[in-house]
């Protein structure tokens, strides 16, 4: 497993000191630098981001308010200066909070800290071969080998199978957890897909049964890979 990571810092020198760190972590890849929360968010709509090293006091929007803002923001640890922030930055489920200076062995804590709640979450997924779904005032036993593809619409999920499709309330991160890693692959903001329902892939559309469906860029190459 490898975490593209985002180092959101407008200090150079804690840049270069967390990029090191980074580069020495063989689970982690660095997937871009920003100077400000602005320039982290226009990043996070453009590509495929697991986990950000986040300073708290910059210019214009803080680093808390940068992932109070955010729908569904990835896993995130604070590094910071500033001590007193810690109890408001747990608040909002950082997974690690580190002072400046860093140093190598705490921050390598810290990554061990987030693999281990990727596995928890991993272990606590549906290993049953289905999942329940509620809508329509209904609740819906969906087989896993029976869905075709996920669509976010606002505060909805469609779910398309090979038999119908329902909207179900709640949001495309809380349902991908539910899903098992190696059947589903998320392909764009909007868009998870069945990868044993692939029939083509073809330039930025992947066809899945009778329907084609975008493919960001930025999801293109490791959907290549998983169908390999």
């Amino acid at each position: 497993m490898q975490l593209r990571c985002l180092i959101v810092d407008d200090e150079p020198l804690s840049q270069d000191v967390i990029e090191e760190f980074v580069e020495a972590c063989p689970e982690l890849v660095l997937a871009g630098i920003c100077d400000n929360a602005l320039e982290a968010g226009k990043k996070l709509t453009e590509e495929k981001i697991d986990l950000l090293f986040l300073d708290i006091n910059m210019p214009k929007l803080s680093g808390i308010g940068f992932v109070k803002s955010l729908k569904e923001p990835p896993l995130f640890v604070f590094v910071t200066a500033y001590p007193e922030y810690a109890v408001e930055g747990f608040e909002v489920d950082a997974v690690d909070y580190l002072l400046k200076p860093v140093s190598f062995e705490r921050f390598r804590a810290s990554v061990n800290r987030i693999l281990e709640r990727i596995s928890a979450k991993n272990e606590n997924k549906n290993d049953h071969g289905h999942i329940m779904l509620r809508a329509d005032k209904k609740n819906y036993r969906v087989d896993f080998n029976e869905i075709l593809f996920l669509e976010a619409q606002g505060d909805y999920v469609k779910f398309v199978t090979t038999k119908d499709s329902l909207m179900v309330h709640g949001t495309m991160k809380e349902f991908i957890l539910q899903l098992p890693v190696e059947k589903f692959e998320r392909i764009h903001k909007s868009y998870v897909i069945s990868l044993s329902k692939v029939v083509y892939l073809e330039g930025n559309q992947v066809k899945v049964g009778d329907y084609k469906i975008p493919v960001s860029i930025n999801f293109r190459e490791q959907l290549i890979q998983k169908l390999s």
